[in-house]
């Protein structure tokens, strides 16, 4: 074949591969902003004193929007909630009731040590966010937060570890690569990347005030 053949057929070859990839559908985002409902705001306490390597700086800005698929909804409110340990102080059912509230009414305290709590979602649901209130009626740090998500009720099978900022694996679920960060307002988003799970289980070890986890609202947001 001569050159000037060859170069005609790489041509018409290129203008092929030109129309095919024109007519290829092209991707539409259709992703929207979960819309996450804040709580009113502490004003007071005291700086902590607590440092770490692996402590984030405080960062005072709003929480940029957080983008998922459409159709993305709240799918923990009211769901069922388990406990390594019984509260000692609320109930349970408080975790997941939408109350947000800094007050230690509406604060569920579970004792010291690595505890989790556990929301069933009651059906698999593909899961995109995971927002978790602490505490924020002043600045803490809690130690060891992991948050998985499986199908299976005990956690032996097909979990899906979501967030980890446990650095020195001195909870036994594995060293994490998050940031330990002080509590507020806006609580810890966590992005779960459409994670396929019927139950989501929290850690926490204790905190920079005292030996105890707590909970004041857990939000999972899915489809």
């Amino acid at each position: 074949m001569s050159k000037k053949s060859m170069l005609w057929s790489a041509a018409l070859l290129a203008g092929f591969v030109c129309l095919g990839l024109a007519a290829a559908p092209v991707a539409v985002a259709d992703d929207v902003e979960i819309k996450i409902e804040l709580p009113e705001p502490f004003f007071g306490g005291t700086p902590i004193d607590y440092w770490s390597p692996n402590l984030e700086p405080e960062d005072f800005k709003d929480r940029p929007p957080f983008m998922a698929p459409k159709g993305t909804a709240l799918v923990s409110k009211d769901k069922p909630v388990t406990s390594s340990e019984a509260p000692l102080h609320g109930k349970l059912t408080q975790i997941t009731d939408g109350d947000k509230d800094y007050a230690r009414s509406s604060t569920v305290e579970i004792p010291g040590d690595l505890q989790w709590v556990q929301i069933d979602l009651e059906e698999e649901k593909e899961i995109y966010a995971l927002v978790v209130w602490h505490f924020h009626e002043g600045k803490r740090v809690y130690f060891d937060i992991v948050v998985q998500a499986s199908n299976d009720k005990e956690f032996s099978d097909g979990v899906t570890t979501i967030y980890n900022n446990d650095h020195d694996n001195s909870s036994g679920l594995g060293v994490g690569e998050d940031k330990e960060y002080q509590e507020n307002y806006q609580g810890r988003l966590m992005d779960a990347k459409g994670v396929s799970a019927r139950y989501v289980r929290l850690y926490s070890s204790g905190n920079t005030a005292d030996d105890f986890n707590h909970y004041v609202e857990v939000e999972v947001y899915g489809k």
